[in-house]
């Protein structure tokens, strides 16, 4: 079991690596102005998505169901847990807008500004500072 948990721990340190930098990556894009740098951009944006965020959310899902298969009676009647859930659901839609957001800055269509992305960026700092909070103090929630 700590095997799992030690992967599972590894991918959501990956996949928040990822979360942090790619709307950091739409600050500077939403400002650039010259075709090499949005070029740059659009390339760097792409491999962070596919190639460590996607990859790093499956697999911290995968680890984190196969320790819940582990004693599934116990983690579905823990208050803490259910409320890390709906985090961790809310967490899974921001990185699909994060994709969606990819995608609007390689069609050319951004529509959000800079200051826009600064604040975005910060929306998974709260996310892992709740999760954090409920897997490891456990709070009794009711």
């Amino acid at each position: 079991m700590l095997w799992i948990k030690a992967f599972h721990v590894i991918f959501i340190v990956c996949w928040f690596a990822g979360l942090f930098y790619l709307p950091r990556l739409f600050v500077y894009h939403a400002t650039c102005k010259d075709e090499v740098g949005d070029q740059r951009f659009k390339i760097m944006e792409r491999r962070l998505y596919y190639g460590i965020m996607m990859p790093s959310a499956v697999l911290t899902v995968v680890f984190g169901l196969w320790l819940v298969s582990l004693n599934p009676a116990y983690y579905v009647h823990a208050d803490w847990f259910n409320a890390k859930m709906v985090l961790v659901i809310i967490l899974i839609l921001y990185h699909f807008y994060c994709g969606h957001c990819r995608k609007l800055f390689r069609d050319g269509k951004n529509k959000h500004s800079e200051k826009f992305y600064r604040w975005f960026n910060e929306f998974p700092v709260v996310i892992l500072i709740a999760v954090v909070i409920l897997a490891v103090v456990k709070p009794m929630l009711s």
